[in-house]
């Protein structure tokens, strides 16, 4: 006999399509952070130029934003099983530009920033079909379980990937993007061998009406609107991760290996974490839990922008970690479970580009404000953004504040 849903840590994993699909997750974004670490170190090493950091992030996120309509709406009507698989295949063909570029001698921003821009197309059509799949395979009492567990493979791919993906550029820029290669193509193959699960799928014709469908379930539900802008704002004022070859070269006198220890360092928090919300998940108060992660993460950014020893910048990052996690954690289970299927691509699909705003968009803030007030106030001032951020959403957004437990609605309305 396995342990109750409720009591059981692994029961995610009790489904056997759903443990395909984590080491698929777990491998794109392994290779995912080794490609990230690559790109960045390479283009800072070769050019010296930090605005380009900046724009590492924007041409990843600019897809998202442009496609925004039709990368839902693609998963809400194909199989989102193929579509991870077939995204999986582009990024492999990504990984494989930059080697060959690499081994030819021809690193070059403007080809470079082209194969980043695909990359980013390939990530628009997934981010939706990665988020949606997931409820697919699971029953919804095991959701919240495999919903820390898909961020705690993420999160281990974050330790791990940037520190490999150090090592790897230290010994060699081809052998890094290599294995981010060979990690892609894994990830895909592990993706077909999921049976193809049961998905509700949006029947209507395709008019701006279904387009649209997305943003306005956003902007009905409160808590899902509640939910997603916090991230967007708080990260994207906080965000600190384009800065970090800055940071490890220049203030902190750390090489590559270095970077990779800062990159793997919110990684390592943000698992610690993870395991911990699996084996005992959060009861009550799960609103005022997200908001203490975010106030949390803001003042890991100030410490770390302050901070001129790698100690003390590693536990800050570690710190940062750890509260993105807790804020994750209960954002994106309330997301799902409070997003009828049949819109969840459309929803997933505005949700990602409001991740990618916070992340792509926010490394290119820091690296923008970088330029021109250097790195250290960019990253500082940040943080008492994203402090402010969790103050208002707070007071502005009451109902994602009284959240208590992370059940579907209807389940809460009856108690």
């Amino acid at each position: 006999m396995h342990p109750s849903s409720a009591d059981d840590r692994f029961a995610a994993f009790r489904h056997s399509s759903y443990t395909r699909f984590f080491f698929a997750r777990f491998l794109g974004a392994f290779a995912t952070q080794i490609l990230s670490v690559s790109v960045g170190w390479q283009m800072y090493d070769m050019t010296g130029n930090v605005f380009y950091l900046g724009l590492i992030g924007l041409v990843q996120f600019l897809p998202s934003l442009l496609l925004i309509l039709v990368t839902g709406s693609v998963a809400d009507r194909y199989n989102r099983r193929a579509i991870v698989s077939i995204c999986m295949i582009v990024s492999a063909i990504c990984a494989g530009a930059l080697l060959g570029l690499t081994i030819a001698d021809a690193f070059e921003p403007t080809i470079v920033f082209a194969i980043l821009v695909v990359f980013g197309i390939e990530r628009a059509f997934a981010a939706p079909a990665v988020q949606s799949l997931a409820p697919n395979l699971v029953p919804q009492k095991d959701l919240s379980n495999a919903v820390a567990w898909n961020s705690s493979s993420w999160q281990t791919a974050s330790i791990v990937g940037p520190v490999a993906g150090g090592l790897l550029y230290g010994a060699s820029p081809v052998v890094a993007y290599s294995v981010s290669f060979a990690f892609f193509a894994a990830a895909s193959i592990l993706v077909f061998l999921v049976k193809r699960p049961p998905q509700r799928k949006s029947e209507k014709a395709v008019s701006l009406d279904t387009l649209f469908a997305g943003f306005r379930f956003i902007f009905g539900e409160k808590v899902v609107l509640g939910a997603i802008s916090l991230d967007l704002f708080a990260v994207l004022l906080g965000g600190a991760v384009a800065l970090m070859p800055v940071f490890a070269r220049d203030i902190l006198d750390l090489g590559p290996w270095g970077l990779g220890l800062l990159r793997a360092a919110p990684g390592i928090g943000a698992i610690i974490v993870a395991i911990a919300l699996a084996s005992f998940p959060i009861r009550h108060n799960a609103g005022v839990f997200m908001f203490i992660g975010v106030a949390l993460f803001g003042a890991g950014t100030i410490v770390f922008g302050l901070s001129e020893y790698a100690w003390l910048s590693i536990a800050a990052l570690m710190l940062m970690g750890a509260a993105d996690m807790a804020s994750v954690y209960v954002r994106e289970t309330l997301i799902a479970l409070w997003t009828p299927d049949e819109v969840r691509g459309r929803v997933n699909a505005v949700n990602m580009v409001f991740v990618g705003a916070s992340n792509e968009l926010g490394e290119f803030r820091a690296g923008t404000m970088a330029h021109f007030i250097g790195p250290v106030p960019a990253v500082v001032i940040g943080g008492f953004g994203t402090l402010a951020v969790a103050v208002v959403w707070a007071l502005g957004f009451p109902q994602l504040r009284k959240i208590d437990s992370l059940e579907a609605p209807e389940r809460q309305e009856a108690r």
